[in-house]
């Protein structure tokens, strides 16, 4: 009888796990793109602020910066550099506007699409330029729950002139 029990046992539990419950996921897509909005309307006033550890806390440890007239860069203290000469111009600005954001059905990663001016300093006219363009942010949702931009990539609507040498 013993016998006849432990292969009993084995059998329903072999065939308890077998049987996966379907644990339903939480639906935070409605929280995850205000969380996102609220990131991206926070970085305006980072900006705004010209407080440069503010402005790139809003990138991920990885996160890969793609901006105008610079190799791409990686990491937060990468992207201190990028950003150091524009917070210390006086002169220069940058407002930004999202018009589409996105979150994935896994609720792990998500896009935003938007708009950008940039006013910045040229440094040996000392005259200001302007510049205005589209940008993509790929957010990703850290461990703790909040969401970090992981590539961030302006595209320039000026069109490039020739230069002639």
């Amino acid at each position: 009888m013993n016998r006849h029990f432990s292969v009993v046992t084995v059998a329903v539990l072999a065939f308890a796990t077998s049987c996966t419950l379907s644990v339903p996921r939480l639906d935070t897509h409605d929280a995850d793109i205000k969380a996102i909005k609220d990131d991206q309307s926070q970085w305006l006033k980072d900006f705004d602020s010209r407080d440069l550890d503010k402005i790139v806390s809003h990138f991920s440890d990885d996160a890969i910066v793609i901006d105008k007239g610079a190799p791409p860069v990686k990491g937060r203290e990468e992207a201190k550099k990028l950003y150091k000469d524009a917070v210390a111009d006086p002169g220069s600005s940058l407002k930004f506007s999202p018009s589409r954001i996105e979150v994935a059905k896994s609720g792990e990663i998500a896009y935003v699409l938007g708009s950008y001016t940039a006013v910045s300093t040229i440094p040996n006219t000392r005259k200001t330029t302007e510049d205005r363009g589209t940008y993509i942010s790929i957010y990703k949702k850290q461990a703790d729950g909040s969401w970090k931009d992981a590539v961030d990539i302006g595209a320039s609507e000026i069109p490039l002139t020739l230069q002639v040498r």
